[in-house]
């Protein structure tokens, strides 16, 4: 998990096992995963892999697109990308970064500039990508969609400091129509996703950090540490400490 750092993963041949909270992924070549800020995460490599891997400050990928609110949900969560078609084929895409780690070691005029738009372009480049796995998704982007997205995106970034009421007058809409929105998308309520996204953030802290359980009820904004470990129990069946020890064995 990094705090302040934005992350893409090009994987060109082998495979990968990916691990993101408590799920896993067997990821075969070609797959390029862009991994934002705070996302836990985990890879282990089959000794053929090979690709290239870019790391950015999220204060810099913010800079790209000031004023361009659509790559917002891609930019807002872990994505793994497959499919590699015309003209965004898999060479296209590593001529790209090729381009950009050219840029970065060479000293020419305006460097800053140019990485600036190779990164624009790629990233672009990969925008196109996503939503034409959207759009294949056969999932239609209704205003139901759209505020779903929102509020997965202002989840990721508050958890659960902010109540229903809070959250559903930063989208405009009333919580009743929030819940609403929730149960068309994804056939749960608000409340019901909150606490899935704070029991990931859970479980990421507790695989991937050596994070007391006491250090990470308070991350996640728990009045107290008891209070935690009863949500935590009530989800999964086990204390914090013995779903960390189990999975640890």
């Amino acid at each position: 998990m990094h705090a302040r750092l934005f992350q893409l993963f090009f994987v060109e041949t082998g495979q990968v096992l990916f691990q993101e909270a408590a799920q896993q992924h067997n990821l075969t070549s070609p797959v390029l995963l862009l991994i934002p800020p705070t996302a836990s995460h985990g890879f282990t490599y089959s000794h053929d892999a090979t690709g290239r891997i870019i790391t950015l400050s999220d204060a810099l990928v913010n800079s790209l697109f000031p004023n361009l609110p659509a790559l917002a949900p891609m930019l807002g969560a872990v994505q793994c990308l497959t499919r590699f078609e015309a003209p965004y084929s898999v060479e296209a895409i590593r001529e790209l970064i090729k381009d950009i780690d050219k840029e970065l070691f060479d000293n020419q005029p305006e460097k800053r500039t140019m990485l600036h738009l190779g990164l624009q372009r790629l990233f672009l480049v990969l925008f196109r990508i996503w939503q034409h796995d959207e759009a294949m998704g056969a999932v239609p982007n209704t205003p139901s969609l759209q505020y779903y997205r929102k509020f997965q995106q202002r989840v990721r970034e508050v958890g659960n400091t902010l109540s229903l009421a809070q959250l559903a007058d930063e989208l405009a809409i009333t919580p009743v129509h929030l819940n609403r929105v929730c149960q068309v998308v994804a056939g749960k309520s608000a409340s019901q996703l909150v606490q899935e996204h704070v029991l990931d953030e859970a479980c990421n802290y507790l695989l991937h950090t050596t994070y007391s359980v006491s250090e990470i009820a308070y991350l996640l904004h728990f009045e107290y540490p008891n209070y935690f470990a009863k949500f935590f129990k009530k989800h999964t069946g086990l204390s914090p400490t013995e779903f960390r020890e189990k999975q640890v064995a």
